[in-house]
């Protein structure tokens, strides 16, 4: 008895235990639920749940023509959630019904494995159940198009599983076409150069964020919970994309002859500063060219001769010298205070400081500087600050250098320092910056500050603008910018000028040309093997400046050519003679400064697009009949005679379309019902079917133009 109740006892403490237990974990969950549920679901949501960011869409970057220099496109990372519900309903029914097509279709499209492997790795994944998938990353919008269209995909993300994820690729459409100074726009913003750093704030927009969802190992987009990003503002540069196109070949094609290492072409407008084109290459190992720095903004150089213009300046300023003061080259070659100064062309004796500036002569203008400067060295420094050639530039491009001038109080100021900086060394200039000087002249004194950017605009059109600014009102004096600009001229029209050979009949160019020895690293000057930087400053019409071009291109060892007339300066006229034909002549073209041509020569077109030529070229005109649609003209000494044709497109028999233009005779002859296939370009001089025969529809003629 004592027995049974000592075990009730026991069993009765042991149930009591296990209530009391059971009522500790009931009371506990009840807790955890309604006291602490919010604490653990946040805590939840923190570990499962996360904001990411949207990039926007960044704006592009045009050139002022309005082509397209820099810009986004989309590319598509395309994901599979194998656990959507879509693929799991009816045991995977939808899924493996649509196995075989859909693998076939990504073989198709992809082409990078075939339809089975496809249909394996599917498979595999699916019984994974795998939430996120990668299948592929930066397709193409096409590829997506494609896509979008195949079995399974087409039923939409939920039913398919298929999850689509836009980003964008930045793309230089003209590639090289100044590629460094747009730059390029990577995934670390701190990398950027160019244009797409400076102006990196106004391309990339506002970010917005994406709530995804942590399962299974990787990150899910929860449908809905969104903020939309703020696409990026487009830029319209002051670049045309012509006179860069014509700047960086005319470049390149000096550079390879030459097998330069690296060089710089800068077209700025006169009036304005605006950079219309500016061309940087440098030679890669394999012995091509590339935009792999910015030669014209940020490479600061010993600049040589092309310096003397703004030790003229101080000089005519101060009335130390005048253009017809002579100065004693003597010979070519003097020593100052231990070191030769050394002319390239030697045995010349006493010259006007104009043929002295013409002729390049080194040893005159360190005379000069050295005389009037070389106890009073402030007044020079003061000079060449006015100017200013120890600041930069203001052009809008991050990262471009200041311009070292040295100044009277540095250590390193040494007898020598005048008579060596009066001649381009011992500072260091960008080619921009000397431009600067240059275009200032050519702008009768005012200087213009460079810039490359004419104003950011949104869907809507321009939201800022940028004017023209002035830096300097007047570099000099009305009397000293009149005899920098004669002897600019004089470079080139004197017999022996460095410039020579430069000139135009048709228009005149002012300029400076520049050689200078490179310092070759640490190593100074390598007397053995000379290294040479060739220049050349100037603008054009030099009597009425549109454009001011700056060159300077830095040869090597293996250089046929090395001074600035014959490096820098063919690069100058190729440029300025193709500008001056499509942009300036248009401007300033008077018909009757053409000179008489006896030549006889048959215009065949339009009879409104003939009498229309007649008249601007201000021909006496005499016309054997007023009626018909088609004239031909004949031509000679100014004189014109038109007789009428009554070709019209309802006629039965092939025209005689010699010596039309190609936008005519198509005209003409399609509109007659036949095929037209030309070659070449001009004029017409030869066609396939004779004239006054008859007419088949859809029957081809073919035109020889010359």
């Amino acid at each position: 008895m004592d027995i049974k109740k000592d075990i009730l006892w026991r069993v009765h403490l042991s149930f009591l235990v296990i209530i009391l237990m059971g009522l500790v974990v009931l009371g506990r969950a009840v807790y955890i639920q309604r006291v602490q549920g919010s604490y653990w679901k946040s805590m939840s949501n923190k570990q499962h749940l996360k904001y990411m960011d949207i990039d926007a869409e960044r704006g592009s970057i045009f050139s002022e023509d309005g082509n397209m220099l820099s810009t986004s496109i989309p590319v598509f990372d395309i994901y599979i959630d194998f656990g959507a519900d879509g693929l799991l309903e009816k045991d995977g029914k939808r899924f493996y019904k649509n196995l075989d097509s859909l693998s076939i279709s990504l073989s198709s499209l992809f082409k990078d494995q075939s339809a089975a492997s496809y249909k394996k790795m599917l498979l595999s994944d699916y019984k994974k159940r795998l939430r996120y998938y990668c299948l592929k990353k930066k397709i193409s919008f096409e590829e997506y198009e494609a896509l979008r269209n195949f079995p399974l995909v087409r039923e939409g993300r939920n039913k398919s599983g298929f999850i689509v994820e836009v980003r964008d690729n930045r793309i230089n459409p003209y590639v090289l076409l100044a590629n460094r100074t747009i730059g390029l726009s990577r995934g670390d913003t701190s990398k950027n150069v160019g244009l797409e750093r400076s102006y990196d704030s106004v391309l990339k927009g506002q970010t917005g964020q994406r709530l995804m969802r942590y399962t299974a190992g990787t990150y899910v987009p929860v449908d809905g919970a969104e903020i939309e990003p703020e696409n990026g503002k487009d830029i319209v540069t002051t670049i045309n994309t012509y006179i860069q196109d014509v700047a960086e070949n005319a470049l390149l094609k000096m550079m390879d002859q030459n097998s330069s290492i690296h060089g710089s072409c800068i077209v700025m407008e006169v009036k304005t500063g605006k950079i219309k084109a500016i061309a940087n290459l440098g030679r890669r190992p394999d012995g091509t060219y590339w935009e792999d720095y910015n030669y014209g903004f940020g490479m600061r150089t010993e600049p040589g001769s092309v310096f003397k213009l703004a030790t003229l300046t101080s000089l005519l300023e101060d009335k130390y010298v005048d253009t017809g003061s002579i100065v004693d080259c003597e010979g070519g070659r003097k020593n100052f205070y231990g070191l030769n100064i050394t002319d390239a062309e030697l045995g010349v004796g006493k010259i006007t400081v104009k043929e002295a500036f013409a002729i390049s002569s080194n040893v005159a203008f360190a005379k000069m500087a050295d005389e009037y400067y070389h106890n009073q060295p402030t007044k020079f420094y003061n000079h060449l600050h006015a100017l200013r050639l120890d600041q930069k530039s203001g052009i809008d491009i991050a990262g471009v250098p200041k311009p070292y001038i040295k100044k009277p109080t540095s250590k390193y100021w040494v007898k020598t320092t005048i008579p060596f900086m009066a001649h381009g060394y011992e500072e260091l200039e960008t080619p921009l910056n000397l431009l600067m000087l240059y275009n200032a002249v050519a702008n009768n004194g005012k200087m213009m500050k460079p810039y490359l950017v004419n104003s950011i605009n949104d869907m809507s059109g321009p939201i800022e603008t940028f004017e023209p600014q002035v830096l300097v009102d007047k570099i000099c004096s009305d009397a000293t910018l009149g005899k920098l600009k004669a002897c600019l001229r004089a470079v080139i029209t004197y017999e022996h000028g460095t410039g020579h050979g430069l000139e135009s009949n048709i228009y005149k160019i002012a300029g400076k040309t520049g050689t200078a020895v490179s310092a070759m690293d640490n190593r100074g000057y390598n007397k053995s093997s000379k290294i040479y930087q060739s220049a050349f400053m100037g603008y054009f019409p030099a009597d009425n400046p549109v454009y001011s071009i700056g060159v300077v291109i830095q040869n090597s060892s293996e250089s046929k050519h090395v001074y600035g007339a014959s490096v820098a300066g063919p690069v100058f006229k190729e440029v300025a003679d193709r500008l001056y034909a499509s942009k300036v002549a248009k401007k300033y073209f008077d018909p009757n400064e053409v000179p008489a041509d006896n030549d006889l020569y048959k215009v065949y077109g339009m009879k409104k697009d003939v009498n229309n030529i007649l008249e601007q070229f201000k021909y006496n005109e005499t016309d054997s009949a007023a009626s018909g649609l088609w004239s031909t003209g004949f031509l000679q000494d100014k004189n014109a005679k038109l007789i009428s044709d009554n070709i019209s497109e309802s006629r039965k028999k092939i025209p005689d379309v010699l010596g039309m233009g190609l936008k005519d005779a198509i005209y003409l002859l399609e509109n007659m019902g036949l095929k037209v296939s030309a070659s070449g370009r001009g004029k017409v001089v030869y066609q396939s079917l004779a004239e006054n025969t008859g007419i088949s529809k859809g029957e081809t003629i073919k035109l020889q133009l010359n």
